[in-house]
């Protein structure tokens, strides 16, 4: 079985020692090992975890909702319900995120359309009829 030191995980992931190391001071990496003077070993499955972690992270979920999971994933099967809504609420979160994200789209594409027609027309006059609709957030 591989194993990885915690600067080899903060490379592979992207992420600073110092982060990996304030994730386990907050009890978010419980499942890793040490070896007998104290120093993190990392293994694949650990750095599988880190992943759906900053997955979840990404979302905007507190680092106490994620700490919240993962002993919930340490219980096992009786806690699977509670994982389960976790991830629908999550799905829920996304898809709003993903809405608010294609309304900027489509004003940045908008904005885009409309420097291109001045820069070719060499003036914004071009566009002085044009009504701008406001998108709202709700």
């Amino acid at each position: 079985m591989k194993t990885y030191s915690i600067s080899e995980v903060a490379t592979k992931l992207n992420l600073t020692v110092y982060t990996l190391r304030y994730y386990d001071k907050e009890g978010l990496l419980p499942f890793v090992e040490r070896t007998e003077s104290g120093v993190r070993v990392f293994k694949d499955s650990d750095i599988e975890a880190l992943r759906i972690m900053e997955c979840l992270k990404s979302t905007g979920m507190p680092l106490k909702e994620i700490k919240t999971f993962f002993d919930w994933c340490m219980e096992g099967d009786s806690t699977l319900q509670e994982r389960y809504e976790l991830f629908i609420e999550r799905k829920a979160t996304v898809e709003t995120q993903l809405k608010e994200l294609n309304k900027t789209m489509e004003l940045i594409k908008h904005k885009c359309w409309y420097y291109q027609t001045a820069l070719e027309a060499g003036t914004e006059e071009i566009h002085k009829d044009d009504k701008i609709e406001v998108y709202s957030s709700q």
